[in-house]
């Protein structure tokens, strides 16, 4: 095929009045993140780079699998709700959102149980001192308190998507920005009336709470037009889930140390020790629910 110079034609104006709101819609977190950004410019030295850095720390897990989820399931549900295959559109979304949950929500307890030990191993040192892992470990923790909701967005807004509905995102997401706007003001004023010493940390909430509101209403907007039926077992998978974290964070208890260990251990003493965590913290999760009956094949997407 040869290149062709056609904006007027028709399939490239339906794309671009599809994709316009779609890119809002998809983006919401990352402008509530820009939206608190620019509020800790009004915050003590060092807010911004507080925010950012534990920003992306969050965003590892969120894009290597959330995204990535969302990514490989849009095409797949775009074809399957222009074949009129509505059940399996369903199923597919509710085998997404089964798999978003049981990776994000270890994922957040690994980040606010190891906020310090993996802020410390990655940029302590030089002008990045004891004061800055602690404050970037306050917002880390905020921020993994809706990690769930930003992975669930990736997962639900894309079902929207697939149906040419781009302007429903755009509206829920408009309404979280009011939410985190309203939110990151009210906490920036508050924390730092009360002369707390990390009020940063309230806009990292309020992107949190925004993203968790986000992931509600999309999820409220489905069920409610009967677009997501939830199979069997969801009860059941969310106890494992539960008990598999709980044994996951009592696990990492028992192999933390304090910031103090951290910051006067060497380099390579960080490394591993944190690689050791990290690793025991998988393998109690994945142990526990292959010990409470979770097994790989039921997760298997098998269409009828």
């Amino acid at each position: 095929p040869r290149p062709k110079w056609a904006p007027h034609h028709a399939g490239v104006k339906r794309s671009f009045k599809l994709m316009v709101p779609a890119i809002f819609g998809s983006s919401a977190a990352q402008i509530n993140v820009l939206l608190g950004g620019i509020i800790a410019s009004l915050l003590p030295v060092g807010s911004i780079s507080y925010l950012y850095f534990s920003d992306r720390l969050m965003e590892f897990p969120l894009g290597i699998f959330g995204i990535a989820l969302g990514t490989v399931t849009l095409p797949y549900l775009s074809r399957l709700w222009a074949n009129e295959d509505k059940k399996t559109f369903s199923q597919t979304l509710d085998w997404s959102l089964k798999l978003a949950l049981l990776i994000s929500v270890p994922a957040a307890i690994g980040l606010f149980v190891l906020a310090e030990p993996l802020v410390v191993t990655l940029f302590f040192g030089g002008l990045f001192d004891e004061h800055a892992v602690r404050m970037t470990a306050l917002s880390l923790r905020a921020y993994a308190v809706g990690l769930v909701g930003f992975s669930l967005v990736k997962i639900l807004a894309p079902a929207y998507f697939a149906r040419e509905d781009t302007k429903t995102p755009v509206r829920i997401a408009l309404v979280a920005l009011f939410v985190n706007l309203v939110l990151s003001v009210s906490l920036a004023w508050y924390l730092s009336s009360r002369g707390f010493a990390g009020p940063h940390a309230g806009l990292a909430a309020a992107t949190s709470f925004a993203a968790v509101v986000n992931a509600i209403l999309l999820y409220r907007g489905l069920r409610k037009e009967r677009i997501l039926r939830h199979s069997s077992g969801w009860l059941v998978l969310l106890g494992r889930c539960a008990a598999a974290c709980f044994v996951m964070h009592i696990a990492l208890l028992q192999f933390y140390r304090p910031l103090e260990w951290w910051v006067t251990a060497s380099f390579g003493g960080r490394v591993v020790w944190l690689a050791v965590m990290v690793c025991v913290g998988a393998g109690a999760y994945f142990v526990s629910l292959l010990a409470l009956g979770t097994r790989v094949s039921q997760f298997r997407l098998r269409a009828d």
